[in-house]
């Protein structure tokens, strides 16, 4: 893949767009993605590209915080900036990849722990091999929590 084809590169080629358009919630929405991403980068010792899964991983935590931030808006009776937190969230989503389902997560999880199990690791104690197996396999289609959940309840 070459740079012109990157997740970044998409970012700022719709900031270009938003603008232009004078579309005021995706222009600063996409913004503030492109903020959070160019943060990731110089977070360390010395500044990095961030890989496409390494910006989606960012765009992740963007939209769990505008999930949350909703939710406590909403509980405060502060439903317009409720509004405008969906309104990012769905936003985001236009760069985030299709959610794997339910029941294709659910058979990933069910294989993966009867490898554990046929190895001799059940119960919480195979859980972190389990997650690390599941994650691998699945990729940027599913969030760590997703999995976790899913891992947690098959290991009962």
């Amino acid at each position: 893949m070459s740079a012109n084809d990157s997740l970044k590169s998409r970012l700022q080629n719709d900031l270009t767009d938003a603008i232009k358009a004078g579309d005021e919630l995706t222009k600063s929405t996409v913004r503030m993605m492109l903020a959070a991403v160019m943060n990731a980068e110089v977070a360390g010792k010395e500044a990095v590209t961030l890989s496409d899964e390494q910006v989606i991983a960012v765009l992740r935590s963007e939209a769990k915080k505008r999930v949350e931030s909703a939710e406590l808006y909403e509980q405060a009776g502060r439903d317009e900036l409720a509004k405008k937190e969906r309104a990012e969230i769905t936003i985001i989503e236009r760069y985030l990849p299709a959610a794997m389902d339910e029941a294709a997560l659910k058979a990933i999880v069910d294989d993966e722990v009867a490898k554990a199990a046929a190895n001799g690791q059940t119960g919480p104690k195979a859980m972190g091999g389990v997650i690390k197996a599941v994650r691998e396999r699945v990729g940027a289609g599913a969030d760590g929590s997703a999995i976790a959940a899913a891992v947690k309840s098959a290991l009962g």
